[in-house]
C-alpha cells in the first residue's frame, strides 16, 4: 500500500538524522507548521524500541522549543494522529488566538478569518534546530 510519508519528503526538509526528519509544511494559515516524520514505515509509536521513542520525542520537543523562541505563539499544538496517513509522524503547530480555528484543532471548521503571520525563515529555523538537537544529543 502506498504511503505519502514514505514516498515524499512531506514538506521542506529542515533537519534529518538516521531516525527521522523535520519538515516545514507550506500552509499559509499556519506558518511554522512542522512535521517530525519517522524515516521508516511504522504505524504506532509503541512499535518503536524505547530508545527510538525517546530520541523521536527529543526531536519533537526541540522543534517545539525552536518555534516558541522564533515565533512566540500563544500555544504550540503537538499531535500524532495517523488516521489518514498511518506512519509515525508528529505535527508541531504554532497557534495564535487569532488563527482561523483557535481554540479548536486546525482540522476543525474555521471560526473566523485567520490572522496574518509569516513563517520563520527556514534557514534560521534550520540553524536553531541544529543547535537544539546538538544539545539534546550531547
Amino acid at each position: 500500500m502506498p504511503c505519502e510519508l514514505c514516498d515524499t519528503p512531506g514538506g521542506e526538509l529542515l533537519w534529518q538524522d538516521a531516525l527521522c526528519r523535520v519538515v516545514l509544511v507550506k500552509d499559509p494559515g499556519y506558518p511554522g507548521f512542522c512535521r517530525v516524520i519517522l524515516n521508516r514505515h511504522i504505524k504506532e509509536m509503541a512499535d518503536l524500541p524505547h530508545a527510538e521513542q525517546q530520541q523521536l520525542m527529543r526531536v519533537v520537543f526541540a522543534v517545539e522549543q525552536a518555534l516558541t523562541r522564533l515565533m512566540h505563539p500563544d500555544k504550540i499544538n503537538l499531535a500524532s494522529l495517523g488516521n489518514v496517513v498511518p506512519h509515525v509522524h508528529w505535527h508541531v503547530i504554532p497557534r495564535f488566538t487569532d488563527d482561523a480555528h483557535f481554540p479548536h484543532p486546525i482540522w476543525a471548521t474555521p471560526v473566523r478569518a485567520g490572522g496574518s503571520r509569516t513563517a520563520p525563515d527556514s534557514g534560521t529555523l534550520r540553524i536553531r534546530l541544529d543547535e537544539l538537537l546538538q544539545i539534546s544529543y550531547d
